[in-house]
């Protein structure tokens, strides 16, 4: 079974899921937008994105959250939570989908992903905005925090991971977390885990 992954925001949390719940998946670092790998990749995932999950008998699956569930049935593990809690942890899911990742996705791309290709940046209007942004939501999430060690039940869980999925990245994005106490000790206690920490330490550069 591979992984297909980057070291970017959505494959870096689908690496940190296979990692932390030490499944024996080859992990392969892919360019899939690279000219030369671009029309073959689009045979594994039609988007030609990253991450890629292909299983042994050549079945793929795409998307970070589709992967992150299928991994932990895998595992055997309730890190993808069942029962009662699992409508709470999507609600996570789909919040951070739509609200706090979006705000810092601007802020990494800008600070982070475009100075690798251009010197050019967004206008100052986009920048405010999205720091205006991650703080409405970061203040949401504070507040939840407050008093809770994880996001759902007590335990950690995938909805930690995937709220998080911006935050390994806040010094390079500039997101403002030193005015969130209750979400920086949060972090900081994901910090603790190796596989979020550093999910690639160890892996070999292999390409397809």
């Amino acid at each position: 079974m591979k992984l297909y992954y980057s070291p970017n925001l959505n494959p870096r949390v689908a690496v940190a899921v296979a990692r932390h719940l030490q499944l024996p998946l080859d992990f392969v670092r892919a360019s899939p937008r690279h000219p030369a790998h671009e029309a073959a990749f689009r045979s594994i995932n039609p988007n030609g994105l990253v991450p890629v999950l292909v299983e042994d008998d050549g079945a793929t699956l795409w998307e970070t959250d589709a992967i992150a569930c299928r991994l932990s049935a895998l595992a055997g593990a309730d890190f993808w939570h069942l029962g009662a809690r699992q409508p709470e942890m999507i609600q996570w899911i789909s919040w951070a989908a739509h609200h706090l990742n979006p705000a810092a996705g601007v802020l990494y791309f800008d600070r982070i992903v475009r100075p690798t290709f251009t010197s050019e940046r967004a206008a100052p209007a986009e920048i405010e905005a999205a720091l205006r942004n991650f703080r409405t939501h970061a203040a949401v999430l504070d507040a939840h925090l407050a008093g809770r060690r994880w996001l759902v039940g007590g335990q950690l869980g995938y909805a930690d991971f995937r709220v998080a999925s911006a935050l390994p990245f806040a010094a390079g994005a500039g997101l403002p977390l030193a005015e969130f106490a209750n979400l920086r000790r949060w972090h900081d206690q994901l910090l603790e885990l190796p596989a979020w920490r550093d999910p690639f330490a160890g892996l070999a550069e292999t390409t397809p």
